[in-house]
């Protein structure tokens, strides 16, 4: 357990004001212990639920420092958010952070009842080395059954470690230059041969079918823009459901800040994981 609180909101987000309650969990995670934190919406119905990868590059970032996007998306949607602090490398390299997500996911679905979710699949969300877990996860998910993962958003994810499409930060005016997300892969990918593997190497994977409807957000300064945006086109081309939404004159880090773009996250949770009819049941 940890710390429990309720946060008024204030938004304007197309459905009625709700408060939250915010409490922490711990769990047994794939080699450590992690920390969730809870956004629970306090409006008297089950709601849907989803995972919040936060990012940091695979080797910083916190439960704190994803605070404002965990509990905008819950607000907005509504819906359970379950923050995930999931392992850093270069303690806990590649697959720890997606098994991780997964043990989460695992944990959720296994609380439903005491949560007050809906039943039927989870949506998962993350940004920057969060959007690259986030979609480990869903194919990790998907060839193993155990979780249905029915929607992802991926706010300017990680996809490529071979840095291949990255932009040119210059020119870009990007505020991350493609070698600091380098740094990063040979934090988390220390063997070169685990860079091929499909769920390090999303945007290289020929195997997408299956995957979730999928919600890619980009901003215009990031070097990270055209490889996400590329990973969009080949979901298209898999057959996946897929939207792009690009925001203008913003950075890679301001994503997961920027009102807009969260926004944009909780319409399409709201329209892929509510019940058909819109309404949540009472509790």
């Amino acid at each position: 357990m940890g710390r429990s609180s309720d946060q008024s909101n204030t938004r304007s987000t197309g459905t009625a004001p709700c408060r939250i309650a915010v409490d922490d969990r711990t769990i047994a995670g794939h080699a450590q212990d992690i920390r969730l934190r809870l956004y629970r919406p306090l409006i008297g119905l089950t709601v849907p639920a989803l995972l919040y990868l936060h990012g940091g590059g695979f080797t910083s970032g916190s439960l704190e420092e994803a605070e404002t996007a965990a509990a905008a998306i819950a607000e907005s949607v509504p819906a359970l958010v379950v923050s995930v602090g999931y392992s850093l490398a270069p303690a806990h390299c590649f697959p720890t952070a997606t098994h991780d997500a997964h043990q989460a996911a695992l944990w959720t679905l296994a609380e439903a009842r005491d949560l007050n979710i809906t039943k039927g699949g989870l949506g998962v969300a993350g940004h920057d080395a969060g959007g690259h877990v986030a979609a480990s996860l869903t194919f990790l998910a998907r060839d193993q059954g155990e979780v249905d993962i029915r929607a992802q958003a991926l706010l300017g994810p990680m996809l490529d470690p071979s840095l291949t499409r990255a932009g040119d930060a210059q020119a870009m005016q990007c505020d991350v230059p493609a070698a600091a997300y380098a740094r990063c892969y040979r934090a988390y990918l220390p063997d070169a041969a685990q860079r091929v593997h499909p769920y390090a190497a999303p945007l290289d994977s020929r195997r997408l079918a299956g995957l979730p409807p999928t919600l890619i957000v980009t901003a215009q300064k990031d070097v990270l823009r055209i490889e996400a945006e590329q990973y969009a086109a080949n979901l298209i081309g898999a057959g996946v459901p897929t939207e792009v939404t690009r925001f203008p004159a913003i950075s890679h880090a301001a994503l997961p800040g920027h009102r807009p773009a969260l926004l944009a996250v909780a319409d399409f949770f709201r329209r892929r994981l509510s019940p058909a009819d819109g309404r949540g049941v009472p509790v």
